[in-house]
């Protein structure tokens, strides 16, 4: 035979196979935490198997990694995520993974109990604000964004990591207090305002888009979650089948109407 043919013929055979096994033989393998993401994807799972593809959401949980599973080929997927994160364990780890879709943005936001709006700030008002890096990060966007910071040149929210350090200018000398962000979500009453991340907002009962004084933006932000895969498998023919599924009306509609606007689908 010749060599060009039996190339043709093997790439046949592999692409014929896994279209096979993702369809019909050995469901895929998606990493999620539980909560949120597992909800949802009870739902991708029903979507995906009226469309001939089988999926089972592995639900990771304590200090276990998504990443270290999928990375080692005992996920097919994960779906827990936003970019700089991965970024960040690619960076420190050398996972081979990859981004594939868009999912969702779960919004920090700035809550009070004591003003209606970000801009009823009084000066020194007392400043609750996330201590790790990511989540410090895009509070102070949310901050810079309202028009009550800036931020020095270089210090981009989007292509790094922004601390209370490169905050050039704080017109209303806003006092900020770094704390983790459970403790942020249970002494909201102790501050003019807190940065709280979603999972500890929607456990204390506040929504972001309904009681949130000032609310990160969804447009073209980096920190909206997604599916990841193994770049080797960046091209398989499940991939793109698998995030059909998700960006699906019925899942869409799960999100919203669940959720509401605690968590933001992000495609159409």
């Amino acid at each position: 035979m010749k060599p060009y043919l039996a190339r043709r013929l093997l790439a046949l055979f592999i692409l014929t196979a896994s279209q096979a096994w993702a369809a019909d033989d050995v469901p895929l393998k998606v990493g999620v935490r539980g909560g949120v993401d597992e909800q949802i994807w009870e739902v991708v799972t029903r979507v995906a198997a009226e469309r001939g593809l089988k999926v089972q959401p592995v639900v990771i949980t304590g200090t276990a990694s998504p990443n270290e599973a999928l990375n080692n080929g005992d996920l097919h997927a994960n779906a827990f995520q936003h970019i700089p994160f991965l970024n960040d364990q690619v960076k420190q780890r050398g996972y081979r993974i990859v981004p594939m879709a868009n999912t969702l943005i779960s919004p920090i936001a700035f809550y009070s109990r004591r003003h209606k709006d970000i801009k009823d700030l009084p000066e020194g008002a007392k400043i609750g604000i996330p201590n790790d890096p990511s989540n410090q990060t895009r509070a102070l966007a949310v901050l810079r964004d309202h028009g009550l910071i800036t931020l020095r040149d270089g210090a981009d929210p989007r292509q790094g990591a922004v601390t209370l350090a490169d905050v050039a200018s704080n017109p209303k000398k806003l006092d900020f207090v770094e704390s983790t962000s459970v403790v942020l979500a249970r002494s909201l009453q102790d501050v003019d305002a807190a940065a709280i991340v979603n999972s500890f907002a929607y456990q204390a009962g506040l929504i972001a888009t309904r009681d949130g004084i000032a609310v990160e933006k969804a447009e073209d932000n980096p920190y909206v979650n997604i599916i990841a895969v193994r770049e080797q498998d960046k091209d398989a023919p499940w991939v793109p089948e698998l995030v059909k599924a998700y960006h699906s009306p019925a899942v869409k509609d799960f999100i919203e109407s669940k959720f509401e606007g605690s968590v933001i689908p992000v495609f159409d």
